[in-house]
């Protein structure tokens, strides 16, 4: 998009941006605003310190103002907008006192749509939600399109990269791919829109801290990926998910995709119905049979999903990284089990969601040749003598090594949450147990 066309959204607008972080994203974002001379507030419940990494990126803007460690009401009112991050609390009185004060409230997900939906009439816009498989089907559906010579742009829920600075990228006639959590579709129900192609995966129990036990609240968050398409939009979604709208939305025009069996180096059922939704995609894009299964066929696993690592010591291993529920859990060590008729050796455990651990722990008993556990809020919730357990991963995948004999499978799938003293977020997990398998080559 030319700098002309979206520079008045930005230019001299004053804007509080809460929630710089750690993963790039809000980086990105205050960036792009700043490049765009936004006269600028960050505002961030972590201290300098620990924003070190990305406010060393900001140096050169010597007129942004932050504040550290707390929020304050008076930099929620008197703004042009304000760029909430993903995860602040829905109740939140910093929000409530903006909207109070009638300042916009955006987020950047959303933000983005809304400036290409107003500019640029012919880019497709895609976005995939769900409680599980958002990943795996964002990148695969990327992976067609781009196979097939589309210009594609991906966005939305993805490690370090941020949505605003898209805008300098796309063009009228491109593909703009989204993975969107339910915080960002809070976003696109403030703006009152949805994507031209939306995707719904499943609706399971999940992120239940944070919407105290309300899931049809967090339904209602990832409803918004549909709830503003108008009538030439097209929803797609799998059986469970139409089953789960349905109840609730019974006048929605869901397409259910087709089950079918698609070659593709993944593991598991739940992956041959995340290729359906990616064909049905590619199918709505224009691409014939041929073209999507013959791109299909080289899509790989996405990095913490199920992702085969090779043959470690005579010992094949799959990160699981991403896992971050119970029921996850319980479908990664299935669809090894299915795969290659063998019971893993598990690494899991860590932080709480307050989700039912029932299933993984009959799961653990009959499906599962060894576990390690890391020790958390969560492992310990597991009724279930542990015989192995360990504060720190690098003594976990020591030990699964050490009982490992060769042929064996290791399965890092931990089940749950990462936030611990030794991890930020589960990306700063994943890259651990990638550091730690190093010394096994």
């Amino acid at each position: 998009m030319k700098k002309e066309i979206y520079l008045p959204y930005f230019k001299d607008k004053k804007v509080t941006v809460m929630g710089l972080g750690l993963l790039g994203r809000g980086l990105g974002d205050t960036l792009f605003l700043a490049e765009n001379e936004a006269n600028i507030i960050v505002t961030d419940k972590k201290s300098k310190e620990q924003l070190s990494s990305s406010l060393e990126s900001l140096n050169s803007y010597k007129d942004i103002r932050y504040v550290f460690g707390e929020h304050r009401l008076g930099d929620f009112e008197n703004r042009d907008f304000i760029l909430e991050a993903a995860g602040v609390p829905f109740d939140s009185e910093y929000i409530m006192h903006a909207k109070k004060n009638n300042v916009p409230v955006c987020m950047s997900a959303s933000l983005l749509c809304d400036i290409i939906m107003k500019n640029l009439p012919n880019v497709v816009i895609i976005g995939i939600t769900g409680t599980r498989g958002k990943s795996t089907t964002t990148q695969m559906i990327a992976h067609i399109l781009k196979a097939n010579n589309m210009r594609v742009l991906v966005g939305g829920n993805i490690r370090g990269v941020a949505n605003l600075p898209i805008l300098k990228d796309i063009e009228d006639g491109d593909y703009l791919v989204l993975e969107l959590d339910s915080w960002q579709l809070q976003g696109f129900g403030e703006m009152k829109v949805s994507p031209h192609i939306s995707v719904f995966t499943n609706l399971l129990n999940d992120h239940m801290n944070y919407y105290k036990d309300d899931k049809e609240r967090y339904f209602n968050d990832k409803a918004n990926i549909y709830r503003f398409q108008k009538k030439e939009d097209v929803l797609i979604a799998s059986v469970q998910a139409r089953d789960e709208i349905l109840k609730r939305d019974k006048k929605t025009n869901v397409n259910v995709t087709n089950e079918q069996e698609f070659k593709i180096p993944l593991l598991g059922k739940h992956n041959q119905i995340l290729a359906s939704l990616a064909y049905e995609v590619a199918s709505q894009c224009g691409l014939d049979d041929e073209s999507i299964r013959n791109a299909m066929s080289t899509f790989n696993a996405v990095e913490g999903r199920l992702q085969d690592m090779g043959i470690h010591k005579g010992v094949r291993i799959f990160n699981d990284n991403n896992a971050t529920t119970p029921d996850a859990t319980v479908i990664a060590i299935k669809s090894i089990e299915e795969t290659y008729n063998r019971k893993p050796i598990v690494i899991l455990g860590g932080g709480d969601k307050g989700l039912s651990v029932t299933e993984l722990e009959n799961m653990i008993k009959e499906k599962t040749s060894e576990v390690i556990y890391l020790s958390g809020a969560g492992t310990s919730r597991l009724d279930i003598e542990k015989e192995h357990e360990y504060e720190k991963l690098s003594d976990c995948v020591n030990k699964a090594f050490e009982l490992a004999k060769e042929g064996d499978i290791i399965l890092f799938s931990p089940g749950f949450v990462s936030f611990s003293k030794y991890f930020n977020n589960e990306y700063e997990r994943n890259d651990e147990f990638v550091k730690i398998l190093e010394r096994y080559k």
